[in-house]
């Protein structure tokens, strides 16, 4: 899932970067931007289910609800830190022309950090006492366990959904105006245009979408998942289907609570609709990997998932930065799309390298593991 954020991220960076004006006007580039809209919620999504999975596999572990928090929150810290040094890069290689504010825009990575550290200090603040870390410690443990895991889930998505109805009004009748530009843009993407922009990543909504992985994450943890797996994720795409069905349904249905309602962009009927979507993909994902071919063989998918941060951080400079393989806004489709193969290619080709570092370097590590073990004895 992770890699097929990737690739409907560099497709649609490829066309943004360097089509010309006349291409733009084309039905290929409106739906390669309208693609692009699923890779930073799939993103986010899967930050919040890569959370619940670590967390709740240290708290398995009998690992201390303390190093938990430390560990999520220092991974949370990393990320934004990895953000803002993405920036600096950026305005290096762009100097003279980039702008200094640059340095302060909101990106992704930014988000993605913000909402790590915002999901541990939640599961701080909701973590149990020790008696309850070892869902084997007495009989009535682990139904504990179980609600304090679906109160978490409840919870969970209740602070999604109030990321999403605050949306609007923060974005234009109560905007935070009194704050400063690089602190409100992560409030509503203002960054130093004046107003709030949908292509810049604010904590409204986006976070949300973390905090909906992370609901889901938990669930992937609860008893009926564990042993009914295709029966929970057969409800997850159904309960996905609703959400898009709501959505359209409230959007058509002419009521309105906002002042200003704009649905592609800050509506909480949107944010809706791409949660229905982010839960539909993933059974169509569990399915294919399921019983698809994926199992079979060589997966570009798999293998883009595995180094998503280093695909993202090499592949802006080469389609946006300086170091462009294309003239920017003047190419037509064809060489926009050879291009964008010749990127997607490229990618590729790191990701397995850095892949095939690492496996080397595991291996490395626990041959001097054995040796130094067998030298002890």
């Amino acid at each position: 899932m992770r890699g097929l954020a990737c690739v409907l991220m560099i497709q649609a960076h490829c066309y943004d970067s360097w089509l010309n004006p006349e291409a733009r006007r084309t039905l290929l580039y409106r739906w390669s931007q309208e693609l692009s809209t699923l890779a930073a919620p799939i993103f986010l999504f899967l930050c919040g289910v890569s959370f619940a999975l670590v967390t709740e596999g240290l708290r398995l572990k009998n690992k201390p609800r303390t190093q938990i928090f430390k560990t999520a929150l220092l991974r949370g810290g990393e990320i934004l830190g990895l953000g803002f040094l993405l920036r600096v890069q950026e305005f290096v290689l762009g100097y003279p022309k980039s702008p200094w504010t640059d340095l302060l825009k909101v990106d992704v990575l930014n988000i993605l950090g913000v909402s790590i550290i915002f999901m541990a200090l939640f599961w701080r603040l909701m973590s149990v006492d020790g008696s309850l870390v070892v869902a084997s410690l007495s009989p009535g443990t682990g139904d504990t366990v179980e609600k304090w895991r679906n109160r978490l889930i409840g919870l969970s998505l209740l602070i999604a959904a109030v990321a999403a109805v605050a949306t609007p009004p923060l974005w234009t009748t109560h905007r935070l105006s009194f704050l400063p530009w690089m602190l409100e843009s992560y409030i509503n993407g203002v960054h130093n245009f004046g107003s709030p922009t949908p292509w810049i990543f604010s904590i409204f909504p986006w976070c949300g979408f973390a905090f909906v992985g992370l609901a889901f994450g938990l669930f992937l943890f609860s008893d009926f998942a564990q042993h009914k797996e295709v029966a929970a994720l057969g409800i997850v795409g159904a309960l996905g289907a609703l959400a898009c069905a709501l959505s359209r349904w409230w959007d058509y249905s002419g009521i309105r609570i906002y002042s200003v309602y704009d649905y592609w962009h800050s509506s909480p009927n949107f944010f809706l609709m791409r949660c229905g979507i982010l839960l539909l993909l993933t059974l169509a994902i569990f399915a294919w990997c399921r019983w698809g071919w994926v199992t079979e063989g060589f997966s570009p998918f798999i293998q883009f998932g595995k180094t998503s941060l280093l695909v993202y951080w090499v592949h802006i400079e080469f389609v946006y930065g300086r170091l462009s393989i294309l003239p920017k806004s003047r190419s037509t489709i064809a060489l926009a799309t050879a291009g964008m193969v010749v990127i997607l290619a490229a990618m590729m080709g790191l990701s397995i390298w850095r892949t095939h570092v690492k496996k080397r370097a595991k291996v490395h590590l626990q041959a001097t593991a054995t040796q130094s073990l067998s030298e002890a004895m």
